[in-house]
């Protein structure tokens, strides 16, 4: 895979030729979504960040460009040592081409197992997204992560064993899309009044699209952090949905007073829990196994690690202590509205 080429400054768009040049299709509407989405996400944490003493001044993003050869590229935002955040980072990227089989495997395993002994060749794909974790100084101010993207592929190319080629689907059949993703808060302490206020807030957006969702999708969640949905205006709403969740709950718990055995646990959880998603995200997590297999950004994959972590053989919180009451939650969900 060729690697990405920095940019001095992201273009005014990922696309090109025909897909540029339509403002109206879902491709270029998600790209103004997402690119809307970081900047709005940036602003607000560095108001909040700027804010965190009198005299403001407080950590800002930095922004790297980039472009990739098969097509299209991504900007990355992240700030980092922060008064309020420790680390946070805000990522989109809008990429197309042609991927290898490996990597359609990845996306569709579905149809790569419904395909049989049938090789799969070359397939063209379009994909894009937001991705965001944030990482409070704070040990009573919760870890927020949250992305949204859609995704395409044109009907793939196979080869039977014989090496007579074929198309996978009917001539003429429409290309395959979807939406996916999905806003997840990760605290360190359970505090009732900030978990309540995040679910309500989710609550309220799935609501405009059916009353049904917020129940659906939170047990889906509760199994593991997946969304799947196919409305670009339920994806925006989403993403649109992440500051009222959280920056609220940032400004009730930045300034609380804490000790080193409240920061120790609080990197505790981190160490426990980040190596746990990053393979959760490499084995189930279709979005990153698709990006490690068509070469993407391996900065931008891995920015989601927290600046600091610790790690205790065998750790037992005490019963009954609020650490314990955590982990309680964790392995025994709660309905929360």
């Amino acid at each position: 895979m060729d690697r990405e080429t920095p940019e001095l400054a992201a273009p005014a768009t990922f696309l090109r030729g025909e897909e540029g040049a339509s403002p109206e299709s879902v491709r270029a509407r998600f790209e103004r979504m997402i690119r809307r989405v970081q900047a709005e996400v940036c602003a607000e944490l560095e108001a909040v960040e700027g804010g965190a003493s009198d005299g403001g001044g407080g950590a800002l993003f930095r922004e790297d460009a980039w472009t990739r050869p098969g097509g299209g590229g991504g900007i990355s935002r992240v700030l980092q040592g922060g008064r309020v955040f420790e680390k946070a980072a805000v990522n989109v990227s809008v990429v197309y081409g042609v991927m290898p089989p490996e990597a359609y495997r990845a996306a569709r395993p579905e149809a790569a197992a419904a395909a049989g002994g049938e090789k799969a060749g070359p397939v063209p794909f379009f994909a894009a997204g937001v991705s965001s974790v944030i990482h409070p100084v704070n040990p009573f101010a919760p870890t927020m992560h949250f992305n949204y993207r859609y995704f395409e592929t044109e009907a793939p190319k196979v080869t039977m064993e014989d090496d007579a080629p074929f198309s996978a689907d009917a001539p003429g059949a429409p290309r395959q899309w979807w939406f996916g993703g999905g806003t997840d808060l990760t605290p360190s302490y359970i505090i009732e009044e900030d978990v309540k206020h995040f679910h309500s807030v989710q609550k309220q957006t799935c609501d405009k699209f059916d009353p049904c969702f917020y129940s659906r999708f939170k047990k889906w969640c509760d199994d593991y952090f997946y969304i799947k949905e196919t409305l670009l205006q339920f994806a925006t709403e989403c993403a649109d949905s992440v500051l009222p969740a959280y920056i609220p709950i940032i400004e009730r718990r930045k300034d609380i007073p804490f000790t080193e055995e409240h920061k120790a646990w609080q990197q505790l959880r981190r160490g426990l829990l980040w190596p746990l998603h990053l393979l959760l995200m490499k084995v189930y997590d279709r979005g990153t196994t698709f990006g490690l297999k068509t070469g993407g950004r391996i900065e931008s994959i891995l920015v989601s690690l927290p600046l600091t972590a610790r790690w205790e053989y065998d750790h037992k919180p005490e019963l009954g202590s609020e650490e314990w009451k955590l982990l309680d939650t964790c392995i025994n969900p709660k309905e929360w509205i």
